[in-house]
C-alpha cells in the first residue's frame, strides 16, 4: 500500500476530474460546448480547386460493367486518384434524369458514385467515404454545380466540396466530370464533429434508374429548358438525343402517379403543378410514421424511433410557427435560401419536384444541406427567360405552389 501523505489528496482530486468530465461530456451542449468540427485529409487533395484532377478507373470488364449500369449496382474496382492507388472499391452509376438521359442519347457517359468502403469498411480516401462524379450532361456551360456549392460555401453554409476532374478508364480517355464530396459520414464529421445528428434526403420521385425513392415517373415524359440566352439546350459533344429530340406525341404520365394538387396552387412557373408529396415539403400531418415515409426510408443515418418522434416534433412546431429558433437552425437556413434562391433552382425543395436536398437534424433543430444544381440559373423546364429569372420575386420564390406549401422556407 502507498504510503505518500498527497495520496489520499491525489484520489480525491483524480475522481473530482473525472466527474467533471463525466458532466461536461454529458450536458456539453447545454454549458455551450459544441463538437468541432473536422478537419479532413481529402479537402486540400482531391478538393484542392486550384488545378484539375485526375482519376483513373481500373476494371477488368467494363462494358460489360457499362451494360448493367440502369440497375446501378456496385461492382468492383481500382480507382487511381492523382497517381495514389486505392483497389477492392465499389463503382455505380448514379442519377435520376442525367442517367435516363445518357440511356436516351444512346451514350454510356454516365454519372458515378464510389464508394471506398462499400467493401472494406475501413478504407477511405484520406478519410472521404463517399465520392459523386458528375458527367454534367445537361449543363452547358459545366459551372452551375461547381458555382453554387462554391457560393454556398463561401456564404458560410455546410455544403459539399466540389473540384472538376479528369477520367480514364483503364488509361484511355473518358471526359471532363465534376467531383462531388458525398453527403454521408465524411461530409457529417467534417462539417459538425464526431457527435454529429441524424441526416435524412427527403423524396418522393422516381425518374429512372434502379434506386429511385418514389414511383412511376417516366422521364420520357420531360424535356429539359431551353438556356437562360435563350438558345435550345444542347448536350456536349457526342451526346446527341436521338431523331428531333422531341418526346412522342402521346405519352402521358401513369395512371398511378401519385400527384396532390391540394393546397399548392398559383405559385410560380410551373401554375401550380406539384409532383412531390406533404413529406418532402416538411408539412406536418400527424405523428404517425408512415405519414413521412419518404423521409424516414431514406435516412442516410441509423435512425431508432425517438429519432423519428424528434423529427415529427420537430415539423409539427415549424409547421405551427412556434418557437422557431429551437427547431430551426435559423442561422444555416437563411444562409442556405439567400444563395439557393439567387441561382433560381426549380429542380429542387422550391421547385414543383420538392426534392434535392439534405435534412439534417441536431437535438430537434433542422437545417438543410444543398445537393444537385446542374439545372440551376433556369435550366429546368419552362424557366428559361432571363429577364424574368433575373428579377424573380425573393419573396415568393416556389415554383410549383405557395411560399405556405414550403415550411422550411415560410417562416423567414
Amino acid at each position: 500500500m502507498s504510503t505518500h501523505k498527497y495520496i489520499d489528496r491525489i484520489c480525491c482530486g483524480a475522481m473530482a476530474l473525472a466527474v467533471l468530465l463525466a458532466v461536461i461530456f454529458m450536458n456539453g451542449e447545454s454549458l455551450g460546448i459544441q463538437a468541432a468540427a473536422s478537419s479532413m485529409g481529402y479537402e486540400d487533395r482531391l478538393f484542392d480547386t486550384s488545378a484539375v484532377h485526375t482519376l483513373d478507373i481500373v476494371m477488368d470488364d467494363w462494358d460489360a460493367f457499362l451494360e448493367t449500369c440502369a440497375g446501378e449496382e456496385y461492382a468492383d474496382c481500382t480507382v487511381v486518384i492523382d497517381g495514389e492507388t486505392y483497389a477492392n472499391v465499389a463503382i455505380r452509376a448514379k442519377g435520376n434524369t442525367s442517367l435516363t438521359q445518357v440511356e436516351n442519347y444512346g451514350n454510356d457517359r454516365y454519372s458515378f458514385k464510389i464508394e471506398f468502403d462499400h467493401y472494406d469498411s475501413g478504407l477511405t480516401y484520406h478519410g472521404l467515404d463517399k465520392l459523386s462524379l458528375n458527367n454534367i450532361i445537361q449543363d452547358n456551360t459545366y459551372l452551375k454545380d461547381y458555382l453554387t456549392y462554391q457560393m454556398m460555401g463561401w456564404f458560410g453554409v455546410a455544403a459539399p466540396l466540389c473540384s472538376y476532374v479528369y477520367i480514364t478508364v483503364n488509361g484511355e480517355d473518358w471526359g471532363l466530370y465534376l467531383a462531388v464530396e458525398g453527403v454521408e459520414e465524411s461530409f457529417l464529421e467534417r462539417n459538425y464533429g464526431s457527435d454529429y445528428g441524424e441526416l435524412y434526403k427527403p423524396d418522393s420521385i422516381d425518374m429512372g434508374g434502379g434506386r429511385g425513392n418514389g414511383g412511376g415517373f417516366d422521364m420520357d415524359d420531360w424535356q429539359p429548358a431551353e438556356n437562360a440566352s435563350g438558345g435550345d439546350f444542347a448536350p456536349p459533344e457526342n451526346l446527341e438525343p436521338p431523331g428531333d429530340g422531341e418526346p412522342p406525341e402521346d405519352r402521358e404520365l401513369p395512371e398511378d402517379f401519385a400527384q396532390d394538387f391540394s393546397g399548392r396552387g398559383g405559385g410560380g412557373g410551373m401554375g401550380g403543378f406539384s409532383m412531390g408529396s406533404d413529406d418532402v415539403s416538411l408539412i406536418y400531418t400527424d405523428d404517425d410514421y408512415d405519414s413521412y415515409q419518404n423521409i424516414f426510408d431514406n435516412a442516410k443515418t441509423d435512425i431508432t424511433d425517438e429519432d423519428r418522434d424528434r423529427l415529427i416534433a420537430s415539423l409539427k412546431r415549424l409547421n405551427a410557427g412556434e418557437d422557431i429558433e429551437e427547431v430551426v437552425d435559423v442561422d444555416q437556413v437563411i444562409r442556405y435560401f439567400v444563395v439557393h434562391n439567387f441561382v433560381c433552382n426549380f429542380d429542387s425543395y422550391t421547385g414543383s419536384m420538392i426534392h434535392n436536398y439534405y435534412l439534417y437534424e441536431k437535438d430537434g433543430r433542422l437545417s438543410m444541406i444543398p445537393w444537385d444544381y446542374n439545372l440551376a440559373f433556369g435550366g429546368f423546364q419552362d424557366q428559361s427567360d432571363a429577364t424574368t429569372l433575373v428579377n424573380y420575386p425573393i419573396d415568393d420564390p416556389v415554383s410549383g405552389g405557395t411560399v405556405e406549401s414550403r415550411p422550411m422556407l415560410a417562416w423567414i
